[in-house]
């Protein structure tokens, strides 16, 4: 049987504020480049180069962020859709969008739906679970990607598998968790649990037969939004008063939580999120001392560091486990271990009204 290719459908609405003082609302981290030569959003394009992916992603993304994706695929010479909605309404309308926009090409498209920014290296391991899950996608089944856990991670959601669905292939899932106390995490490991990637693969067809069941309001007004959309350039512009009708839910909570077709490929390439400057160090090149220097850093009789500097030379001397980042106007240092508090220390600079945070 000859299978039409699988869309990428990328999501790029992120504001990526676990990475101030670099990543910014002006420019999220998907298009920033960190431990590389391409963008966390080119990276994810460039990974979908194979035959087997239809050459025209669809990216779904915001209105203050339609240039830097516009511009991010030209210069990797990506010609794709680029999807605009008109506020947030979390993953699954857009995920529903994407589908929309999919199964105007072909009544029978497959899509593998994935976020922008996250980090994969290992690209024929990744592409081998696409070939893997692809099987069991086509008989209609909700496929998303469990990572290997590798530590016990407290910055994740978890997926328990259950049984095969077949030789070789993906696994029922019997439940998803939220993200645990590093407790809990580590019972997970014990009991074969795998990190939740946020990344699926299904019948564009089917996970709107879901979304109805499950979630008709969202499918409603994305549906409409989506016949009611304008075309300006190379931006396709949801309909704003319909879009705003969409529930704001994840695509996990509103179908994949519910859905009895549920199913999950377990991988073993190396994933990161990239959701904490914690994890920017363990992506990094290490020197001999365990510290990750990005740009203009030096560091002096120090362990454990990161210094990611991109403006001015940036110095620290005699001391261990710092995060420092500077850019043109801020200056951040904090500890390591405590970067996962950057969502609330971002909360607490807004409500200050610094506009450092923009």
């Amino acid at each position: 049987m000859t299978r039409s290719p699988i869309i990428p459908v990328v999501l790029s609405g992120g504001a990526g504020v676990r990475l101030w003082p670099l990543s910014r609302a002006a420019k999220p981290k998907q298009f920033l480049k960190i431990g590389g030569e391409h963008s966390l959003i080119q990276q994810t394009l460039l990974r979908c180069s194979d035959a087997i992916f239809d050459q025209r992603p669809i990216i779904v993304s915001s209105e203050s962020q339609r240039f830097l994706v516009a511009e991010d695929l030209r210069a990797i010479n990506v010609e794709g859709e680029i999807v605009l909605e008109p506020m947030r309404r979390d993953s699954c309308a857009a995920v529903a969008a994407g589908c929309l926009i999919a199964l105007k090409r072909s009544p029978d498209a497959m899509v593998l739906v994935l976020a922008a920014d996250h980090r994969i290296d290992e690209n024929d391991k990744f592409l081998a679970a696409i070939i893997q899950a692809r099987a069991d996608a086509q008989e209609g089944y909700l496929t998303t990607f469990g990572i290997q856990p590798t530590y016990a991670a407290t910055g994740y959601g978890y997926i328990k598998p259950g049984k095969f669905l077949r030789v070789g292939g993906c696994q029922k899932i019997e439940r998803f968790v939220e993200k645990p106390n590093t407790e809990t995490a580590e019972r997970y490991m014990r009991e074969g649990y795998l990190w939740n990637s946020g990344n699926f693969l299904f019948l564009a067809a089917r996970f709107m037969e879901e979304l109805k069941i499950h979630a008709p309001a969202i499918l409603e007004a994305v549906e409409t939004s989506v016949e009611n959309a304008t075309k300006d350039h190379d931006f396709i512009r949801l309909n704003i008063t319909d879009f705003a009708g969409s529930p704001s839910i994840s695509v996990d909570y509103a179908v994949m939580e519910k859905t009895k077709r549920a199913a999950v490929c377990c991988v073993s390439y190396r994933w990161d999120d990239i959701g904490s400057w914690d994890a920017v160090h363990d992506i990094l090149d290490l020197d001999e001392l365990n510290n990750a220097i990005e740009g203009r850093g030096v560091v002096v009789d120090g362990r454990n560091n990161l210094v990611h500097s991109t403006n001015c030379v940036t110095v620290i001397s005699g001391v261990d486990d710092l995060i420092v980042v500077s850019t043109a106007d801020v200056v951040y240092v904090g500890r390591r271990g405590q970067s996962e508090k950057m969502k609330a220390l971002v909360g607490e600079l807004k409500a200050r009204k610094f506009s450092e945070i923009e």
